[in-house]
């Protein structure tokens, strides 16, 4: 296609139907009455009337063609047919608006009446008077009706790639919309951890500051620092946080690793309560997520020790298995810390952190009855899999 025509068909999909059909008509007219303009009657005298009546009779009724598409079809064919009751008319047969209302029909009509009219058509075009002409109208309506059909299957197909993209633009708006209520639940959860965190152990070094100030008054300095430094740490977490929530090409986690375990043990240490960590195995490639999710189950495993436990001691064990990440947090206080009421996300949000990260956990007392244990295993699949993408 030159670049000409696709000018010009650019220009007449832009307008109005009413518009487009319009031209058509008049595009029908010049093409009919042609041969009325540029030929002259052999006796000399004006061609007979009955010839413009058929030629404008079998073009007006075009402009309903998309409404009534088999009723202008027919009147195109009656007008068509009685064109040579008039003797003094032009040879030229008058087909263009038959041939545009048979693709009407086969692009706007259902099956039924697609085909009747394609018989009544083409029966119509072999009872022509000679051979050539019988044929060459059978050939022509047979085309116009493919293509009306062409036309029709393309508009279907355009119509159900629009409504297959307005579907997964829906469906794009709904995950999305999930999306950001799991990132606000996540957040909310990151919240709720990090002050939960941080205020247990900040009580407990404040109530535990008059019983150092008399027993040992030179650790007294440490307490306050350990409760500065808590403050401090959860302050910049939660600025973190706010700073994802603010910062839309900001990092999307406020993230914790693997090697902020120790550091979590050190400031849980208090004095009625000693924390240690130790890491056996060799560290593999890990997922952010998973990642992620080992940090926050210790976290609120020794959030729930400090604030219900009364244990004096507690591990946090990191072992790196051959395709598993295990975290294990062991105390030895009263055995039911962690599930006593008011740990409030405690175990439920351990047990989801687990879960997302396609892993396993387990949280009770110990054999002995003297303290609580919570073991969550987690798979280091996900790292492998990333890497490899």
């Amino acid at each position: 296609m030159t670049r000409a025509a696709a000018e010009v068909r650019r220009r007449v999909g832009s307008l109005p139907p009413r518009a487009r059909d319009v031209l058509l008509i008049l595009c029908v007219l010049v093409a009919q009455l042609w041969p009325f303009l540029a030929d002259f009657h052999p006796a000399g005298g004006p061609w007979h009337w009955w010839g413009y009546v058929v030629v404008v009779g079998s073009a007006l009724p075009l402009l309903l063609r998309a409404r009534f598409p088999v009723a202008v079809l027919l009147i195109s064919l009656a007008t068509t047919a009685s064109y040579d009751l008039a003797e003094h008319v032009p040879s030229q047969p008058v087909w263009y608006a038959g041939l545009i209302a048979v693709h009407g029909v086969a692009d706007r009509s259902g099956p039924r009446a697609r085909v009747t009219m394609l018989v009544v058509t083409v029966g119509g075009s072999l009872l022509a008077r000679s051979p050539e002409t019988a044929l060459r109208s059978t050939v022509m309506f047979v085309a116009a009706y493919a293509l009306g059909r062409a036309a029709a299957t393309s508009r279907s197909y355009t119509r159900a790639l629009r409504e297959r993209a307005a579907r997964l633009e829906r469906d794009r708006v709904v995950e999305a919309q999930r999306a950001a209520e799991r990132e606000r639940a996540r957040i909310a959860r990151d919240m709720h951890d990090i002050l939960s965190h941080a205020v247990a152990l900040m009580v407990v070094q404040a109530e535990a500051g008059p019983v150092v100030a008399v027993a040992d008054p030179a650790r007294v300095e440490g307490v306050f620092d350990t409760i500065a430094d808590t403050g401090r740490d959860a302050m910049l977490q939660l600025r973190r946080i706010l700073t994802v929530l603010s910062d839309d090409d900001g990092a999307r986690t406020p993230r914790r690793t693997l090697a902020d375990l120790p550091a979590l043990a050190e400031r849980a240490c208090g004095p009625a309560l000693r924390v240690t960590y130790a890491a056996t195995g060799r560290p593999r490639p890990v997922a952010p997520d998973t990642e992620i999710a080992v940090f926050h189950i210790a976290q609120e495993a020794v959030t729930n020790i400090v604030k219900h436990s009364e244990a004096a001691h507690a591990d946090i064990r990191l072992h790196w298995g051959q395709g598993t990440l295990v975290i294990e947090i062991e105390d030895d206080g009263r055995g039911g810390g962690p599930a006593l009421p008011g740990t409030g996300h405690g175990l439920i949000g351990m047990r989801e952190r687990t879960a997302a990260s396609n892993g396993t956990m387990s949280a009770g007392p110990r054999e002995d009855g003297a303290g609580f244990v919570v073991r969550a295993e987690l798979p280091l699949a996900r790292a492998a899999d990333g890497e490899r993408a």
